[in-house]
């Protein structure tokens, strides 16, 4: 995150009466106006086990659900990619 200039806070949030953690990232550029939640838990090995990630890009109304951590990859890559070309687009037509 900081080699790409993102600012970022995570907090941990303890639960109270689920099994899963909270794990939760506010991330941005300017404005921490990005969020991931990631929801885990423990097999009964010690491994951790994610089951949800939620991410939520600036203004979206509904978040992103994905159930692998290379299904969010995936689609930040493809939204990179997309941000990129739309910025691009705008400083050729100033």
């Amino acid at each position: 995150m900081n080699s790409n200039k993102y600012k970022y806070e995570k907090h941990y949030i303890r639960p109270l009466m689920t099994p899963e953690n909270v794990y939760v990232f506010k991330f941005g550029k300017e404005d921490l106006n990005n969020r991931l939640i990631i929801k885990y838990s423990h097999t009964w090995t010690g491994r951790i086990k994610i089951n949800e990630i939620d991410l939520r890009l600036h203004k979206q109304q509904h978040p992103r659900i994905f159930k692998r951590e290379s299904e969010l990859i995936k689609y930040l890559k493809q939204h990179v990619a997309q941000q990129a070309k739309k910025s691009d687009s705008e400083v050729k037509s100033k």
